[in-house]
């Protein structure tokens, strides 16, 4: 028990300090909370108590640990989540609270265009270009059967549909993207597209995780977090 109290002792002064540090150079007030508990579930329920409408946090962990954590910590907070997440990667010095360049993969669905929403909105603080994307899965490459040029023309011009979606929201908000229709797997042409074009930010939405939904999130949302090398913002 003694030894339990001295950690917790010192663990309130480091939040205390950097608390401190955080009100200093950014004018903020900042309120430490040193609780107990499963770090996903404390997280989530102090959300809702206090009705954030944001929680932002690292990927949790060493390098060698991180796909373990990631799917231990920050993945669950993302999926039982009341509020938007971000997840920041980069060092202290880099994340300058602007995002001025941003991806957002877009599918049509109604996660995706509070995703886009979102991001029409950073858009007008920070001025920010958001570049827009449709993946066309490659089909072939998931179950056996033959891609003729009718279904590959058919699947481009549903793509030209969302994106089209995609568009007509941005205008409604007086907000000019840029749009590519890509093919692949989603989660590489989504890094891929983020870091090609510099971007400082990947905005997405949840994509409905309930129940058997939650390996979504496993097999592609968590996978972007972990490699994307910027901060991504998951909108819920």
């Amino acid at each position: 028990p003694s030894r339990s109290e001295k950690r917790l002792e010192q663990v309130r002064e480091f939040y205390r300090k950097t608390g401190e540090t955080a009100a200093s150079d950014y004018s903020i007030k900042v309120e430490s909370l040193v609780l107990e508990g499963a770090p996903p579930e404390v997280i989530v329920n102090t959300a809702r108590e206090r009705k954030a409408n944001l929680i932002a946090m690292g990927t949790y962990g060493k390098k060698k640990w991180k796909v373990l954590l990631m799917g231990s910590v920050t993945s669950r907070v993302v999926v039982d989540s009341p509020c938007d997440v971000l997840v920041v990667k980069k060092p202290c010095t880099e994340c300058i609270g602007k995002y001025d360049s941003i991806t957002l993969p877009f599918d049509g669905s109604e996660f995706s265009k509070k995703a886009l929403n979102r991001a029409c909105e950073m858009a007008k603080i920070d001025s920010a270009k958001i570049t827009v994307i449709y993946v066309i899965p490659r089909y072939e490459e998931i179950i056996e059967f033959f891609m003729t040029d009718s279904i590959k023309n058919g699947l481009f011009k549903e793509a030209q549909k969302i994106i089209a979606t995609a568009k007509g929201i941005a205008s409604g908000h007086g907000v000019s993207i840029k749009t590519e229709i890509l093919e692949g797997h989603i989660e590489e042409k989504i890094i891929e597209t983020a870091n090609k074009l510099k971007n400082n930010l990947i905005i997405m939405g949840t994509y409905g995780w309930r129940g058997i939904n939650k390996a979504i999130m496993g097999s592609t949302t968590e996978r972007i977090i972990i490699n994307a090398a910027c901060p991504v913002l998951v909108v819920r």
